[in-house]
């Protein structure tokens, strides 16, 4: 996996993410807030909450640490919190899904890290939430971009808009999340930790068929060589110790090189990197020439919205999507053409 490095112009926080903020080193380790943020990552562990959700959580600590003067985590009060989302809406002009982000972090390090409870948090400057229309493709400019994406990367695009998955779901597949039997593909851990099925497109079953059996190879490699398996849960490696070497534990999209894990002193696989992945879709976006700004995630509003075309029901999409709240499914609505018996015209064209 990709590391990042430390430079002056972008120190590199202890949770991963560039930030122009300090680095923790190793003498800080005794600071009240090295432990306070650290103490996040045992909340977020026990809870089984994401990588994702770890690295936002932390940062938002320790933008709250910066913002009021590295004043000592157990006197912060909601008045605290209250002032550093007003600044981010006011001063910083962040997006209303971003102040959300923040207060739900720091939310979260104030009930479960300084056992505190936040109370009620009136008259914070809300983030103007702007009108979002997502960017959808037709399907023949789907088919341009697939015709200039190569190996694996198409199959990834076929998923992505096949089956309208999020980017991290489809590196995140492995052998058994496919049933060709029952025409589905299990998605597991999706966002907030829920599940779904979703169809498993017919018109690319020989594709997948192929690539698992590529996976296959690959394993039957790996185990030849001794390595130790493929990145799996810990949670789930304790219970089941042989499950990282199962071929049912592989990840769909391997990898090509192995990772040497300094910790324990082994080499295990871990999925396509999803950076690779978007830089080859842009690529074939602009070999393309296509007039539209799209990226991994267009081909999944493009899923929903061609869904809608051809007349299936909201909740049904909302439960392909895996979306908790209809209402964000409602907003493919809007990139659709009127049913009208009479479709809108521009003034110009009557």
């Amino acid at each position: 996996m990709e590391k990042l490095e430390s430079s002056p112009e972008h120190p590199v926080s202890h949770t991963g993410v560039r930030e122009d903020i300090k680095v923790f080193d190793s003498k800080a380790k005794a600071d009240p807030w090295y432990i306070a943020i650290d103490s996040i990552k045992n909340e977020i562990e026990l809870r089984h909450y994401s990588k994702k959700t770890l690295k936002a959580y932390s940062l938002w600590a320790e933008k709250l640490r910066y913002f009021t003067k590295s004043k000592l985590p157990e006197s912060l009060t909601p008045e605290d919190v209250k002032a550093f989302l007003t600044f981010l809406a006011v001063k910083k002009k962040v997006s209303a899904s971003s102040q959300n982000q923040a207060f739900n972090g720091l939310l979260f390090f104030f009930r479960h890290v300084l056992k505190k409870e936040f109370g009620k948090i009136d008259g914070v400057v809300r983030a103007k939430r702007k009108p979002y229309i997502p960017v959808v493709l037709s399907r023949k400019e789907i088919d341009r971009i697939l015709q200039n994406l190569h190996y694996p990367y198409n199959l990834v695009v076929k998923l992505l808009y096949g089956c309208g998955l999020r980017l991290s779901e489809c590196m995140k597949l492995r052998i058994h999340n496919f049933n060709f039997d029952h025409h589905v593909i299990t998605i597991h851990d999706g966002k907030g930790k829920k599940d779904r099925t979703v169809p498993l497109p017919e018109s690319i079953r020989d594709d997948l068929k192929s690539q698992i059996n590529k996976v296959i190879a690959l394993h039957d490699t790996d185990l030849k060589d001794d390595y130790s398996g493929v990145f799996v849960p810990d949670r789930l490696e304790k219970k089941y110790i042989n499950a990282p070497k199962e071929l049912i534990w592989q990840w769909f999209f391997p990898a090509k090189e192995l990772t040497f894990v300094s910790e324990t002193n082994e080499y295990r696989r871990y999925h396509l990197h999803e950076t690779h992945v978007q830089k080859a879709i842009k690529r074939g976006v602009g070999k393309s020439k296509i007039l539209k700004r799209a990226s991994a995630h267009t081909f999944r509003h493009s899923f929903a919205s061609h869904l809608l075309q051809a007349n299936y029901d909201i909740r049904t999409i909302q439960e392909l999507l895996g979306h908790s709240d209809v209402r964000t499914t409602m907003i493919y609505t809007h990139t659709i053409k009127s049913r009208t018996l009479k479709e809108i015209k521009s003034p110009l064209d009557l």
